[in-house]
Order: structure tokens, then C-alpha cells, then sequence
């Protein structure tokens, strides 16, 4: 667990009990907005993925005010991908702008970096999410690549930013 100095946003591996805490994350408008995940899924749907998360799969939580209010998924590259993971995140609606991001980001490079070896990390953004661009580009990622007509979103198509952060091997 580890806590920004002078934040009160802690940040810890994602545990089963958490699970009604994501589900409410999930039921956010703003928050399906900004992934791939669709709107109506169904409670059990969401607990049975926190409470059975797949292998290749490493999920952090953000924890303000006893409630978890924000996940981050690392996704773990294979074979010769092994050095890669792929990152996914979602902030509770009444939690964005608050540091949340932030503080997920900073311990999913720190995790990644230090103790897993990971030296390349990348994530997929919608290209009109500038609060979402301004946060992983403060964090060193950069666009790679435009994917045109990425994903269907509220009735209309809409394109989405490969980016990606290397560690500086020096």
C-alpha cells in the first residue's frame, strides 16, 4: 500500500471485497465514456470479474474516504512482449480531477519499473479526452499513433491514441 505524501488517496492491490465499490465506478456516465467498457452491465458480472481476475492481469485500486474510487489494470505483455504491459483505468465520476489518476499512475510506473520489469507501458485513449492526454503525457507517455474510427460511442465513431512511456535505461 502506498500513500502519496500530504494525499489522502491510497493505493493498493484490488481484493474481492472490493467489488460493489467497482460495480458503483462502473455505473459511472463519465467513466464508461472514457473506456472501452459498455454502460447496463450487470453487478454479477462485475463482481465475478474482481473476485476471478484473469492471470495476465494486475489491478491497483485508488482508496479515499474508506471507498475504492478508482482502478488500473496492468495487462501483461507474453512471450516476446513480455517486457510490455497495457494499461486501463477508470475513476469514479463524483472522484475525477481530484488526484486519483494521478496517484494510479504514479504507482502503476512505480510497480511496473521497479519491481516487474516492465520497460515499456502503453495505453489506448480516446482522442477527445484532454484531461486523460494531460495526465499520461505528464507522466512521460507519448502519442504513437492515431487509430481512426477506434471505437462506437455514443451513436458515433470516434477516433483513439496509442501512447507509450519507455523507461529511460540510462
Amino acid at each position: 500500500m502506498t500513500r502519496r505524501p500530504h494525499h489522502p488517496v491510497l493505493i493498493r492491490g484490488q481484493e474481492a471485497e472490493d467489488w460493489e465499490d467497482v460495480a458503483a465506478i462502473f455505473e459511472g456516465e463519465r467513466a464508461i465514456a472514457g473506456t472501452l467498457q459498455l454502460p447496463y452491465q450487470s453487478r454479477d458480472a462485475i463482481r465475478d470479474r474482481v473476485e476471478n481476475p484473469r492471470p495476465d492481469l494486475r489491478v491497483l485500486v485508488a482508496v479515499l474516504d474508506g471507498r475504492v474510487v478508482g482502478t488500473l489494470g496492468l495487462h501483461f505483455g507474453r512471450g516476446r512482449q513480455a517486457h510490455t504491459a497495457h494499461i486501463g483505468m477508470m475513476v469514479h465520476d463524483s472522484y475525477q480531477g481530484q488526484g486519483v489518476g494521478t496517484a494510479l499512475v504514479e504507482a502503476a510506473i512505480a510497480l511496473a519499473e521497479r519491481w516487474l520489469a516492465i520497460t515499456r507501458l502503453e495505453l489506448t485513449v480516446y482522442a477527445d479526452n484532454e484531461p486523460a492526454l494531460a495526465l499520461y503525457r505528464k507522466f512521460g507517455f507519448e502519442i504513437e499513433g492515431t487509430l481512426r474510427d477506434y471505437a462506437f460511442r455514443d451513436g458515433r465513431y470516434v477516433d483513439a491514441y496509442l501512447m507509450a512511456r519507455l523507461r529511460d535505461e540510462t
